[in-house]
């Protein structure tokens, strides 16, 4: 019997996001995350340092000398090893907060797409991803940007994060394990990028009264949680078709890009 995984608003599954509008527009940033890795990682031996449904980890296999993949859900890793085995693909499940099973400088190349905000202890993480990595390796980290999304001092609105970043703050933490290379803004094209900014603007007032910075963490979780409950009711009863007039040439990558929604880190390892 094949794996099912739901997506959750935290996991690609490529043919549920391409439903609606918004959910194509999320597509196209995780899309656009990996086309952007893709030349840093040719004949490369690449980590994939959280990979979902393993849809990106197999598009890096393509160009890649091979690729291990890894995630803390095991139902993430058995659908992955289901629609997207290659032979140069390993996918494995590791256990969350604890040493990474590699050996050290096993990797040219570690990717950490929308990973870091889930972590308890972010500082061990890119620690972990520095150990693994080679001299001259390269990490590429991206995670979303907290400028659009959250209230000054707010807590995140998605349920799952931990925290969420701006570039300074995120510069000075990487900045500890890595050399930083080039501190990237993704943005997305004056026209599209509404679809995820309205988004962003909706859910911070919504959630605002829980996600207040001075409420326990527990209010936060459970106050998320109803509201997660309540649009999914809600959402039950629409049904929508979409089809795509537009591609992953609407994304950008920049030093100031318009429309800010991720912050990409590009950092080296040091000797």
């Amino acid at each position: 019997m094949k794996t099912k995984l739901e997506p959750t608003g935290e996991r690609m599954i490529e043919e549920a996001y391409h439903r609606t509008l918004g959910g194509y527009v999320i597509y196209l940033i995780h899309s656009a995350s990996y086309e952007f890795a893709e030349k840093y990682c040719y004949g490369k031996r690449v980590l994939d340092l959280g990979c979902g449904s393993g849809y990106g980890a197999s598009r890096i296999a393509s160009v890649a000398l091979d690729v291990h993949a890894v995630d803390v859900s095991p139902e993430a890793i058995a659908y992955s090893a289901e629609h997207y085995a290659r032979d140069n693909v390993h996918f494995l499940t590791i256990e969350p907060d604890v040493p990474l099973p590699f050996a050290d400088e096993s990797f040219d190349v570690v990717l950490s797409f929308q990973v870091i905000e889930h972590v308890v202890d972010d500082r061990a993480y890119l620690r972990e991803a520095s150990r693994v990595l080679a001299k001259n390796g390269v990490l590429i980290l991206i995670t979303p940007d907290r400028k659009h999304r959250l209230f000054p001092h707010q807590k995140p609105w998605n349920r799952w994060h931990l925290r969420e970043y701006g570039m300074t703050e995120l510069c000075l933490l990487v900045s500890e394990s890595f050399k930083i290379e080039r501190a990237l803004e993704m943005g997305m094209r004056q026209d599209i990028a509404p679809v995820e900014l309205k988004r962003y603007q909706l859910l911070k007032w919504v959630t605002l009264p829980f996600t207040l910075p001075f409420f326990p963490e527990i209010i936060r979780q459970n106050g998320l949680n109803l509201l997660h409950k309540l649009r999914g009711q809600q959402n039950k009863s629409k049904t929508e078709t979409f089809t795509p007039s537009f591609g992953i040439e609407v994304v950008e990558f920049a030093e100031q890009a318009n429309n800010s929604l991720n912050l990409v880190i590009v950092a080296a390892s040091v000797a």
